[in-house]
């Protein structure tokens, strides 16, 4: 299941969603593994049929937590925040918006690379401190994500600021188009955001 949707602020979009990834289960994996090979190996003996059905009990209620904690935890990335939730009758939760973050950091270990997993460590202003968050699929792919998406947020926060009206902002009409202007040409407004932009700043002048 998915990040609802109706938890979502107006314009705000889902850029990524992803559960830890799978070597967050290897254990529980193996476990259930071995605990297919026991059975079919009873079968093959012919012993009685209530070891098998032990068998499967006891796999299911030894690995049940893990399995449940992985299905149940979703990390999301939105266009403002970036959003972690766990738990399936207790629930927790943790939401970063993009403009306070300073600062993302993965590490991976040599195991990890091969997998391609590893942790994240996110650093932000205020309350939030540090999170940590682990097995996270591509840590690195996730860091550049959440660099851009909090690269844009600044950026439309900067110009939403300028372009608020004539008097609204220290600069004057002039050095807020030269401002857009080099947004533009860096790639950071695209030319509809630029037009409409600029289309503001002059019909306010």
């Amino acid at each position: 299941m998915g990040y609802p949707k109706r938890l979502l602020s107006k314009d705000e979009v889902i850029v990524s969603e992803f559960r830890p990834h799978w070597t967050g289960i290897l254990k529980e994996g193996a476990l259930l593994l071995l605990i297919v090979i026991l059975v079919v190996l009873v079968q093959i003996q012919g012993w009685n049929g209530w070891i098998s059905v032990g068998l499967v009990v006891a796999g299911l209620l030894v690995t049940a937590r893990g399995l449940i904690r992985w299905l149940t935890t979703l990390h999301v990335i939105t266009n403002e925040r970036v959003i972690y939730r766990a738990g399936l009758i207790s629930k927790t939760g943790k939401e970063i918006p993009h403009e306070v973050i300073n600062d993302v950091a993965f590490n991976q270990r040599a195991l990890e690379r091969i997998f391609g997993t590893g942790d994240l460590l996110i650093e932000s202003a205020g309350t939030h401190g540090q999170s940590r968050y682990r097995d996270i699929p591509d840590p690195e792919g996730v860091q550049s994500l959440i660099y851009g998406e909090r690269e844009k947020r600044m950026t439309q926060q900067n110009v939403a600021g300028m372009a608020g009206g004539p008097g609204s902002a220290s600069q004057s009409v002039a050095e807020q188009l030269e401002i857009i202007s080099r947004l533009h040409d860096d790639g950071k407004l695209s030319d509809s955001e630029f037009d409409a932009q600029k289309r503001k700043l002059l019909e306010g002048s």
